[in-house]
């Protein structure tokens, strides 16, 4: 049997790896693809926010991937996950936001409050309203409590490829911040290498949105 192909576009060279990373671990039969755009968030900056023309810009990008033979899409930038939404429909594969998957983890999982994590603040309200939305619409979650942290020194450490260091700096800004949090989910790719380390040292789950993406990309693709 063929192994399925999955593709990845991505925003940020920091995404690429993590998404990696997680496939090869949750879903090791899996080929990886990875397609990049590195002007899709300096352009939303630029642009003042998701526009139509870059909403166009990445549907011709999963449209792309689609015809490259691709049996599966994830997007890796929560900016533009909204058009994965949108695209979900029109094309015979999945297409996954980045974290979609994640954020049905957090519905399902029982928790009273989760502390949403990002390097930058365009990126921790994104995902904090949106985590907010699929939880007033989730009829086991409409109460969970969401709280947002930056950690801004993130964003120099990710792009240095420095996962200690990431680590902790990302254990001193949560534990400062994580009050009564019984989960924190961690809102950008980039941040995922982290994942595991800072759940050893805060002794409590982290969520990242490529792990819980690999683990339904296997389901959808390969069955439980």
């Amino acid at each position: 049997m063929t192994a399925p192909r999955i593709a990845l576009i991505s925003a940020v060279p920091t995404a690429m790896a993590p998404a990696a990373e997680a496939l090869r671990e949750g879903f090791p039969e899996a080929e990886v693809w990875h397609l990049l755009d590195d002007r899709l968030l300096a352009d939303t900056d630029e642009q003042g926010g998701l526009t139509a023309t870059l909403r166009a810009r990445m549907h011709r990008l999963i449209e792309h991937a689609v015809r490259g033979g691709a049996d599966a899409v994830l997007l890796t930038c929560s900016l533009y996950g909204v058009v994965a939404q949108e695209a979900a429909g029109g094309v015979a594969v999945p297409v996954l936001a980045p974290d979609q998957a994640a954020f049905e983890q957090i519905a399902a999982g029982g928790l009273r409050h989760v502390l949403v994590v990002a390097s930058f603040e365009a990126a921790l309200r994104d995902s904090v309203d949106r985590l907010r939305t699929v939880l007033a619409s989730s009829a086991p979650a409409p109460g969970v409590e969401v709280s947002g942290l930056v950690v801004p020194e993130a964003k120099a450490v990710t792009a240095a490829g420095e996962r200690d260091r990431l680590v902790s700096v990302l254990v001193e800004g949560v534990s400062a911040a994580i009050a009564d949090a019984d989960a924190v989910f961690l809102a950008q790719y980039s941040l995922a290498p982290a994942a595991r380390a800072l759940a050893a040292a805060l002794e409590m789950p982290v969520v990242s949105g490529p792990a819980s993406a690999a683990s339904v990309l296997r389901t959808l693709l390969s069955g439980p």
